[in-house]
């Protein structure tokens, strides 16, 4: 089946076929339509070459992760992200290139491939650290970028994230909601937005009660499950009776600190994570969480995406995504009052 084939059967001719598959959008609609019927019909696909001939792109998007490859892995968010972004790739006809910069030379060298004309038509960046000048060098390129978490300056910028400050709020009010007192957390890395916002939105909660900030109740991790563990051997000598962790991951390493020390969960120390991740639901103690729709955020990254290469990057958009309170064991609900609420961010 060539292109002439499908101008033939609609009755037009090639260079009408040829503008409808490239999504010429002064084709008439009814042409359109009969067009793009036969195509689905026939299972036709345009020369990929060709395409990108025609239309002056490569129909490739690529997501640049400040990750090692080795973490990608071990950190089950990820491979979530990248879930949701290859399947509306697929769905609009993208192809996903995946870029890990692991160190400040693996980005002077990646770089210029990135943003070079014709390779990319677009980049999905998870957020950077403190300092990083990734961002800045991306937008100063003119080049459609949207960034997956909120950027440190966001002016001019279009980026995705779930409201960190509030999901977070909400996991540390339930958890005085139900009598515990000395509430601690396991907070993210202090070098990036997802682990200071979290960790304002501890603060909020704790100071909205009138209760005094204990720093001896807060221990930075690194949203790995050995952080978590480390953090919460810390935090042990505190003596919390609930925690708040910024990640699911760090939530069950901390989980096992608490059982080394010979105390259980909930009775003795309560848990509420961050995430909903697989591994919430795989100890024998079901994980209460923060529930971020992580397929749906980078599908949602992509759809947006496209709009800015389609539509321009002016305006800059920002997207702020649900979240929700799944309440399971780990919180002590049913020892306490015996119902489960769930709720989403104020937005």
């Amino acid at each position: 089946m060539t292109l002439e084939d499908i101008a033939k059967q609609a009755g037009v001719s090639r260079s009408t076929a040829s503008r409808v598959v490239n999504d010429d959008p002064n084709v008439n609609e009814n042409v359109r339509k009969r067009v793009q019927e036969i195509i689905r019909s026939t299972g036709y696909h345009p020369h990929a070459a060709a395409r990108s001939l025609a239309s002056q792109r490569s129909w490739m998007l690529g997501l640049v992760l400040p990750r090692t490859v080795s973490s990608f892995f071990i950190d089950p968010y990820f491979p979530r992200l990248t879930q949701g972004v290859a399947q509306a790739c697929n769905q609009n006809n993208y192809t996903l290139g995946l870029f890990m910069l692991d160190t400040k030379e693996d980005e002077k060298r990646i770089f210029p491939r990135i943003s070079r004309k014709g390779l990319l038509d677009g980049i999905i960046l998870q957020t950077a650290d403190i300092g990083d000048k990734l961002i800045d060098r991306l937008i100063k390129s003119d080049f459609p970028v949207i960034i997956a978490g909120r950027p440190f300056n966001a002016n001019g910028i279009s980026y995705i994230d779930v409201d960190n400050i509030n999901a977070a709020r909400m996991a540390v009010c339930h958890l005085i909601q139900l009598g515990y007192k000395r509430i601690g957390t396991i907070t993210g890395r202090m070098n990036g937005t997802v682990g200071i916002d979290r960790k304002e939105g501890y603060l909020r909660a704790i100071t909205e009660q009138g209760w005094e900030m204990d720093v001896s109740l807060i221990a930075e991790g690194d949203f790995s499950e050995k952080g978590g563990y480390m953090a919460m051997k810390r935090l042990l000598t505190a003596k919390p009776d609930a925690i708040f962790s910024a990640s699911d991951t760090m939530a069950i390493g901390a989980i096992r600190a608490v059982r080394e020390a010979g105390l259980h969960v909930p009775a003795d120390v309560a848990f509420v994570g961050f995430d909903d991740l697989p591994i919430a639901l795989q100890s024998d103690i079901k994980l209460t969480t923060i529930r971020q729709p992580i397929i749906q955020f980078g599908a949602k990254a992509v759809e947006t995406l496209i709009d800015l290469i389609e539509n321009g990057t002016k305006p800059s958009r920002r997207i702020i995504m649900d979240t929700e309170l799944i309440i399971r064991d780990s919180c002590g609900t049913s020892q306490k009052n015996g119902h489960k609420t769930r709720f989403k961010n104020v937005r």
